[in-house]
Order: C-alpha cells, then structure tokens, then sequence
C-alpha cells in the first residue's frame, strides 16, 4: 500500500482483552471491520492506547499480525515496536515488515534515556535497520519520554541517518515545535497530530492528518470538524472541538485508557478492560461514566 500520502484520522487502536487479562484477539476483526465502516484512515497498533508497552514481544506480534490480518489492505496498518530494549524493538520491527504491515513506528526508551541526539539517531537506526523498506513514524511524546529533544537538530540529523523516516507523531500542546519540524524538514516530514482534544490547532499548524484514541469511538465527530475546517467555517470548527473537549474532560477521571476501553463496549466494539499496573474500573464506575456521557449528550453528537 503507497503511504506517501497517508493522511486523515488514523485510530490508536486498543488491545482487546478478557477479564482476566489475557488477550482477546477474537474481537479483533468486528473492531477494524466497524472502523473502517465509520471511515478510519488507518490503524497504530501497540502503541500506549494499546497497552503495547505492558504486552510482552510474543503477544505484541500476536495483537500485530491479528491487526495486519482484519485490515486486509483497507487501510493501512501500521505497528508501534518501541521498547526500552532497542534489540527487541528490533524483533518486532522485524516482524512487522515479514507480516505485511505499512510501516513502523517507534517511541524512545524511557528507563535508560538518550542523553543526546547522538544517541537518539543511533537508537533507532538499530530499530529501522530492521525494516529499511517500511515508512517510519518517531512518536514525539514528551510527557511520557521526559525526553528533553532538540527538535530541529533531532529532524536535521534524521534527514541523513534515518532515511525511512517520513513522519512525526507528535503528542504535544507546544505547537509551534510542531512547526518548526515542517519547516526545518522543507515539508520532506509530515507530522500526524496526537492530541485529539487539539486537532484543530495542529491541523492549522500544518499537520497532515492525526494518530489518536478518540478516534476509535469519536470518529463521526472529529470528520464533521475535519470538514467545518475545510469548509473555512471556524465557528463550527472550534463548536465541535470543545464538544471534544467536553468529552475528555468526562472520560478522564476514569483513567484515559480505562474509560476509553469502557466506551468502546458501550458503542459495540468491546474491548475488555485494561491490563494491571492500569485500574480496571468496577461495573459501578462503568455505569457512572455512561450517565455522564449520556448527560453531556455524547451519543448524539459523537456517534452520529
């Protein structure tokens, strides 16, 4: 599949699981076909949304190759491998490209951190090296890497030693480092947005598209945003971005992982709950959290 011009929504999938945590890879085709039904652009498989980082490399292929399957050539696929280990990202980088992913992404370690650009660019060379055919996708997420990056000598670097990379997911409110990336990359980077409480922000800072969770149960919603913003409608746009806020600021205290994986049951693609060390939240707190969103008016205007 050419990714040269992926763009659009794309869906940080979740993992589906059973009660006991164990994964539920059964669920799985009824997700993607529904999905791709609602109009997804793409799927990011194992990433934080899907608790990639609380799988083991065994299971991560199994969720991967589970993914890569459903989708069937629909829309592309493509697999989080990031690890604090860069030798097992490697595996499953390797992994992904024998079993027919679009492309590969990465975030960096966080337990032993790069202490410079230096070691960023190696890090991940040993990660795409694995794969050199697939497109490669740098997960910039600072909250979680606590990665203090130079963006700029990050993208100028990577333009020579990282010759797979073509994208950015960036997972920041800092939009203007967002913009510095498209222009010190001459537009040879595209950057996919990653907070979607924002997207209308990173859409007018010039990303390509977006990779986020909400995605999942909030589709209808954030297309009519996508197309208010073409239209030039602002007002519309900014209405049905707050809407979007509201929606979060209400899933939250729940956990975001946790209260989205209980949405995503509610609207018919059971997911299960989370995996330990994350809560799993009691059948009260489920029905909690349905009022609420029943009160803000999310199954109207988030579904439809």
């Amino acid at each position: 599949m050419n990714t040269e011009n992926w763009s659009g929504l794309i869906a940080a999938t979740f993992t589906p699981m059973k009660d006991n945590g164990e994964l539920n890879i059964s669920a799985i085709p009824s997700i993607v076909n529904q999905l791709v039904a609602e109009g997804v652009a793409g799927l990011y498989v194992c990433g934080g949304t899907g608790e990639g980082i609380s799988l083991t490399n065994n299971e991560r292929m199994i969720v991967a190759e589970a993914y890569i399957k459903a989708a069937n050539g629909k829309v592309p696929v493509f697999i989080h491998v990031g690890q604090d280990s860069v030798f097992a990202a490697r595996e499953l980088a390797k992994h992904a490209l024998a079993n027919g992913a679009d492309g590969i992404s990465a975030m960096t370690p966080t337990y032993f951190k790069p202490n410079s650009t230096r070691a960023l660019i190696d890090s991940l060379k040993v990660i795409t090296e694995a794969a050199p055919d697939l497109p490669f996708i740098y997960y910039h997420f600072p909250a979680k890497s606590m990665l203090q990056l130079n963006l700029d000598e990050f993208v100028e670097m990577a333009g020579d030693q990282l010759p797979s990379m073509y994208a950015i997911k960036f997972t920041d409110s800092k939009v203007y480092d967002l913009q510095s990336i498209l222009h010190v990359s001459n537009g040879k980077l595209k950057v996919f947005f990653g907070t979607d409480e924002m997207l209308l922000t990173g859409l007018l800072a010039g990303a390509s598209g977006a990779i986020g969770s909400t995605y999942n149960f909030a589709l209808p919603l954030y297309l009519k945003l996508i197309e208010a913003w073409k239209d030039n409608d602002l007002v519309k746009a900014q209405y049905l971005q707050n809407l979007s806020v509201t929606m979060v600021k209400t899933f939250a205290p729940f956990g975001g992982i946790e209260g989205q994986k209980a949405i995503m049951s509610m609207v018919g693609m059971e997911c299960g709950p989370t995996r330990l060390p994350l809560n799993i939240l009691s059948i009260s707190e489920i029905e909690q959290l349905r009022q609420q969103l029943e009160e803000i008016g999310f199954f109207r205007w988030a579904r439809s």
